[in-house]
């Protein structure tokens, strides 16, 4: 399915091929601005002076290893957790002490993919799906269309009346996916999707949020420690047309997609896969090594 990346020099005449820089939409108004943002808990920073921004059409891939603080990193963007220093705007709002009342509806436009899918066992699947338009009040006949949509776009229409524990984990991961794009959100968040899955099944739930940047565009921030899901999404697009996806060609990756990487709380380094490959911080070149 993929291919090995080309460390070497990129072919400089193609438009969409590999070469430096950082986010490719950076001159655009951020959807998510850190800036200088500090948090820890009674004890050392779990992340200490961050500071990056997400673009509209970005998808930022946030790396390091276990501990390192990428979660929270995730928790503080949608405001659920407060920061203890900096600031934080989320669509252009500073959040960083915003009153919960006020942040509820900047949560609706966010979707959210948690770690292990997070389904609720006792509910069917339309209705995990389904749970924030629930919540609204949204009418049954309107919920039904749209969970039938969310679930066609993840290749799982069958199992609307369906319960998590008859599902495999790749299908109940689909299914949490299927739920974060119900209300086409204006940001989605992954917490470390494919964790916990086989490479086969892995690839296909990647393939799925590969579907949705090059559908739909939204930008995103996903969290993992696996460079293999990291380069499956740098280096392929969605074929509308074949319906799946696809392979760029050699030594080209997509510009909207760049990287994050923490170390001990804090952000070594945020630029494109170019620069990555290219680093000279001995971490870095030990964690892609």
């Amino acid at each position: 399915m993929t291919q090995p990346i080309d460390s070497g020099q990129p072919e400089p005449a193609q438009s969409d091929a590999l070469t430096p820089g950082g986010s490719a939409g950076a001159h655009k108004e951020a959807v998510v601005e850190f800036s200088h943002v500090s948090i820890a808990f009674d004890g050392p920073p779990v992340l200490e002076d961050v500071s990056f921004s997400i673009a509209p059409g970005e998808t930022r891939i946030l790396l390091g290893p276990a501990g390192v603080g990428k979660s929270v990193l995730l928790k503080l963007s949608n405001g659920l957790l407060e920061p203890d220093s900096g600031s934080i705007r989320l669509f252009g709002e500073e959040i960083t002490s915003m009153p919960e009342e006020k942040l509820f509806p900047l949560r609706t436009r966010i979707g959210m993919v948690f770690q292990e899918g997070a389904l609720f066992d006792s509910l069917t699947v339309r209705d995990n799906v389904a749970y924030q338009l629930i919540q609204e009040r949204v009418g049954d006949e309107e919920i039904d269309a749209r969970v039938h949509e969310a679930l066609r776009f993840v290749g799982l229409e069958e199992t609307f009346a369906m319960f998590p524990a008859s599902l495999s984990g790749g299908m109940r991961r689909r299914v949490a996916i299927a739920r974060a794009f119900i209300n086409h959100p204006d940001l989605l968040l992954y917490d470390s999707p494919t964790g916990g899955l086989d490479p086969v099944t892995s690839t296909t739930i990647i393939e799925l949020i590969v579907k949705e940047r090059d559908v739909h565009r939204t930008p995103s921030l996903l969290v993992t420690h696996r460079l293999q899901d990291a380069f499956i999404l740098c280096t392929h697009r969605y074929d509308e047309a074949e319906g799946g996806m696809v392979s760029l060609p050699k030594g080209q990756t997509d510009l909207n997609t760049t990287f994050l990487m923490l170390n001990e709380g804090r952000l070594i380094f945020d630029g494109s896969l170019y620069d990555l490959l290219h680093s000279e911080d001995a971490f870095v070149r030990e964690f892609i090594e």
